[in-house]
């Protein structure tokens, strides 16, 4: 395989990856998060910072994966790091939920699919 084929693989693959950033802000954003009333304001005003900046680093990362720039190595290389920090956050998040009092699951919103929770599945 060519080096720009390689690098064409790369660049789908890491576009692939980077719709996790977007699918918050579309699952997160009706009555089961965002718009749930049972939440307090300040817990819903940090949500939407962090689906703004979810969706804002979703746009760097299609920019910096697909900009016509040579070398294109440091910028998927950005990408792949920038992703892998996303990843990682959520994983933070689940690892510790019992010590802040989180749920992984709230079964009035979420779904499995294929016997696992969407929120385990989607990352």
């Amino acid at each position: 395989m060519t080096v720009s084929r390689t690098i064409r693989v790369v660049q789908v693959l890491l576009t692939l990856t980077a719709l996790e950033f977007f699918g918050p802000a579309i699952r997160d954003t009706g009555h089961s998060h965002l718009l749930n009333g049972e939440w307090v304001g300040h817990a819903r005003v940090h949500l939407m910072w962090l689906l703004g900046f979810m969706v804002c680093s979703g746009v760097a990362n299609l920019y910096f994966i697909w900009r016509k720039k040579s070398p294109k190595l440091p910028d998927l290389y950005l990408s792949f790091i920038w992703q892998g920090c996303n990843l990682v956050g959520f994983w933070i998040a689940i690892i510790f939920v019992k010590t802040y009092g989180g749920a992984i699951v709230d079964l009035r919103y979420h779904v499995r699919i294929f016997g696992i929770d969407e929120n385990v599945l989607g990352s």
